[in-house]
């Protein structure tokens, strides 16, 4: 692999309130209130210009009234923003209630103009330069926007591009259903779930056992597991079990889009799975010690 990397995907606006403890139902609980950029496909954007990828460029959809502040921050991570500013919808906002006892965290999601991409913001020309193409599972999860994702995947086999693809969550690959996305997502050279979506779409109970299935269908799977690292299959085996660092979590938000982020950017410069698994576990390990999805950037 060589060349950029182009994500197609969606760029959101987090509100982080970080609490301690159970939420109190039907009265105040006090937290600490954030707002700041996010979304699983501009957030491996980041991460992955934060380990080294030089060239990282992500398309997706945004309000017209945030563009250019998601723009702003997305230049500031080191990735190129090629937004599309919605002329009717907002936004996709995200309300993430994260229990700093745990760091574990808890979405209500708006997907907002994310949902609203359609196969007009696609040009083959995005992928000039451009050596591998991620797809963020989301767009997969509306008529719309998931033509866009499977026209740009097409765009990208036919140009001899190698696409990874994030099923995204669990809650909405469920309502879904999975054979309907395990079918859409025929052609894909690299899956990478967190351990829930590789249960989900096996129904085995063991990560081991999912991601081993799961290569079956997928050249290369890498399967997440928080705190406990990675699993890397391949043609029906498990070729590597990959420990996360020791890291003290604060918020837990977005820390598999960074090991996709670190995962693609070392594959890039040609690592081995294992190596790159090792890479996007680096990078998992250090956004749990942030607010919010995102690598840190200077003011």
């Amino acid at each position: 692999m060589t060349g950029g990397l182009l994500v197609v995907g969606d760029v959101v606006t987090d509100v982080v309130a970080r609490h301690r403890g159970p939420l109190a139902p039907a009265t105040d609980t006090a937290a600490e209130i954030r707002t700041v950029p996010g979304g699983a496909g501009a957030n491996a954007a980041c991460w992955a210009a934060r380990a080294g990828c030089a060239d990282v460029r992500i398309l997706g959809r945004t309000g017209r009234a945030e563009a250019a502040w998601h723009e702003e921050r997305l230049r500031r991570a080191g990735v190129r923003p090629l937004l599309v500013p919605d002329p009717a919808a907002p936004t996709a906002t995200v309300v993430s209630l994260v229990d700093t006892a745990t760091g574990e965290r808890t979405f209500l999601t708006d997907s907002g103009a994310v949902w609203r991409m359609a196969p007009a913001d696609w040009n083959p020309v995005f992928l000039d330069g451009i050596g591998h193409l991620h797809l963020s599972g989301y767009l997969f999860f509306a008529d719309s926007s998931r033509e866009l994702a499977l026209a740009a995947a097409r765009s990208a086999l036919e140009a001899g591009v190698p696409v990874s693809l994030d099923p995204a969550s669990a809650g909405f690959l469920a309502e879904w259903g999975t054979d309907r996305f395990l079918d859409a997502a025929e052609g894909v050279e690299v899956l990478l779930p967190n351990a829930d979506e590789a249960r989900l779409l096996t129904g085995r109970a063991e990560p081991v056992d999912a991601a081993a299935e799961l290569s079956h269908r997928f050249p290369l799977v890498a399967v997440t597991l928080g705190a406990a690292g990675a699993l890397v299959a391949a043609a029906g085996e498990i070729v590597a079990k990959v420990p996360a660092p020791r890291a003290t979590a604060v918020d837990s938000t977005g820390a598999g889009d960074a090991f996709t982020g670190g995962f693609l950017a070392a594959r890039l410069t040609g690592a081995e799975p294992s190596e790159a698994a090792a890479a996007g576990c680096l990078a998992g390990a250090e956004a749990v010690t942030v607010v919010g999805g995102r690598p840190p950037v200077r003011d």
